[in-house]
């Protein structure tokens, strides 16, 4: 039955389907798990509900003689890659670049199931292989190294993966839609110049001279971005770089960006904008779409961690409007939020209930931030004028609705529904949302959070103040820790009228650029003063096309161009979080 029932993965099931030879083969640096919280897995229905023949090989070996790229023959179409939902690098190592033990993509957490650079591995041998096939990159190790980034694991500023990889195309954020645009054009016949007008891809070109209608009076406008030459060569000119592409990427009318390796006559990436915004009506039908929940019977007898974690829940929206400097969602997910409507919901969750293993737990409603559902500018025409990078820091932006009410009515229908007998809320919630130093913004916020308590907490409220030295929080855009102490204050009382046994746990970064030994002290300093229980601090990791990484890497503030301390020793950013549990 599962033959029909998921993508298949092998010759077995291509033979059983009566399918001689396929559209599209993605190869996927993840075990194989039918969830729309796996990329691969939405990217391969999406195709498949628009009539194309899809298979899936998951975690191919890459190591022997390569069986696992030839087994599937070479496609019509075009071969997608992916390294999974993680960049291999953040998958593979600590922030103090040791290796990790296990891996919550793979079955039985196996942590050598996936190359280094995962992308660019899978693409040589398919170029190698299939030289005349083209090979399309998706996914976040693709999407946010998709121009010239600092790569924290060999300590070198690297240019887009297209150039290291050799593959024809890339697609960056969230691509159902630029993934079905490219196998239409490819599938009929288009010429390079149709397919490169494709939103919300990225290309290598020979010279500008290839970037289509470049130049004409009629053609599409663009932005020449600092060579990669030229960031490698100055950090300055790299921090100006990362402003420019960070500002362009929240313009309303955002241009082609052009990025020249060397020459700005020779070889350069461009990067076509994103499409619209999706609609409510388009994120729905992914949704809808027949996934089964479930890991590929090729796994019988295995856990995969990352499917238990995640397997109850539902995901109720896209993208991120909080500009949190370390953040890459705003950079894949876009700061514009799209929702899914409560019919689309319902719809999921009947879905999980009729599964055998379900025990009436949805185990989150939430997405990139919890509590940003249905969130957007009062006037959506100031918004389309808007190059913000953020609608919280320094200050919520008067124009934010930051109206709790659609949220809170999702909740209660959800947890009235048949079968379901508790929803806890897994994603992190932004409290400034709800709160300022004051108190309650106002009334639904209050009653947000009071409903978050009663109902969807299993013990425990975690947020991330992140740190408390506001010179630190400044530069990673996070508002300042007397808001913690707010929220504080607020849940011990509500705890206390209600005769709750929760606990608010907070999480910390360590050696982000701007802290020191001494303020990691100071943190320390002020918990021990409060009796607060502080149950993680994490190493920050520099990842690629965040700001946070381009002010490790450079030192300066991409916007000020201001010089900023980051601890770049492994030995001191250790130390940096010692520091805090030697208190």
């Amino acid at each position: 039955m599962y033959l029909c029932s998921m993508l298949p993965t092998s010759r077995k099931e291509l033979k059983h389907l009566g399918i001689d030879r396929l559209d599209i083969i993605l190869f996927s640096g993840d075990a194989y798990v039918d969830h729309p919280s796996f990329g691969a897995a939405i990217i391969g229905r999406i195709l498949q509900a628009e009539g194309y023949l899809v298979a899936i090989v998951p975690q191919p070996n890459w190591r022997d003689d390569l069986r696992d790229f030839k087994k599937l023959g070479e496609p019509r179409l075009f071969f997608g890659v992916t390294s999974g939902n993680m960049d291999s690098m953040v998958n593979h190592y600590t922030a103090a670049k040791r290796l990790r033990s296990n891996d919550a993509y793979t079955a039985d957490s196996r942590s050598d199931m996936r190359p280094d650079y995962a992308v660019t591995v899978y693409t040589h041998i398919l170029k190698k292989l299939y030289p005349n096939t083209p090979v399309v990159l998706g996914g976040i190790e693709a999407s946010l190294r998709r121009l010239t980034h600092y790569d924290y694991w060999s300590d070198t500023l690297t240019p887009s993966v297209l150039v290291a990889s050799g593959a024809d195309y890339l697609v960056y954020g969230m691509g159902e839609r630029a993934v079905v645009e490219l196998a239409r054009k490819i599938s009929s016949g288009a010429t390079q110049e149709e397919i490169r007008l494709t939103p919300q891809i990225a290309y290598l070109a020979k010279s500008v001279r290839e970037i289509p209608d470049c130049g004409s009076s009629n053609g599409q406008a663009w932005l020449q971005l600092p060579s990669h030459k030229a960031c490698k060569t100055n950090k300055r000119v790299f921090a100006e770089h990362f402003r420019v592409f960070e500002e362009q990427a929240n313009a309303p009318s955002p241009p082609v960006l052009v990025e020249p390796l060397d020459k700005a006559e020779g070889p350069a990436v461009v990067v076509n904008p994103l499409f619209p915004l999706m609609t409510q009506a388009q994120l729905d039908s992914i949704y809808d779409l027949p996934f089964t929940y479930k890991a590929h019977p090729r796994y019988k007898g295995k856990r995969i961690p990352a499917l238990e974690m995640i397997r109850f829940s539902i995901c109720l929206h896209r993208g991120c409007f909080g500009g949190c400097s370390f953040c890459t969602i705003a950079a894949h997910q876009g700061r514009q939020i799209t929702w899914r409507s409560q019919a689309s919901v319902l719809k999921e969750t009947a879905a999980l209930s009729a599964l055998e293993e379900w025990k009436g737990h949805i185990t989150d409603l939430g997405g990139p931030t919890a509590n940003m559902y249905a969130m957007q500018g009062k006037d959506l025409n100031l918004c389309r004028v808007c190059t913000r990078t953020s609608c919280l820091f320094p200050r919520i932006c008067k124009n934010l609705d930051t109206s709790h009410k659609p949220l809170l009515e999702l909740y209660k229908t959800v947890r009235e529904s048949a079968g379901v007998k508790k929803v806890t809320i897994g994603s992190g919630i932004r409290y400034d949302l709800f709160l300022d130093a004051h108190g309650f913004l106002n009334k639904e916020g209050e009653q947000y959070f009071r409903e978050l308590l009663r109902y969807h907490v299993s013990g425990r409220l975690k947020v991330a103040p992140e740190h408390t030295e506001d010179h630190v929080l400044n530069h990673m855009h996070k508002p300042s820790f007397a808001l913690y102490r707010t929220l504080r204050r607020a849940f011990l009382k509500e705890v206390k009228k209600e005769g709750y046994r929760w606990q608010l746990i907070p999480y910390f970064i360590s050696s982000h650029p701007g802290c020191t030994r001494q303020d990691m002290y100071s943190l320390a300093k002020k918990f021990k003063k409060d009796g607060i229980w502080v149950e993680q601090v994490q190493d920050f990791t520099p990842t690629p096309m965040t700001k946070s990484s381009v002010m490790f890497y450079t030192g300066l503030v991409p916007e000020t161009g201001k010089r900023v301390f980051a601890e770049q020793n492994l030995q001191k950013k250790a130390l940096q979080k010692e520091s805090f549990f030697l208190k």
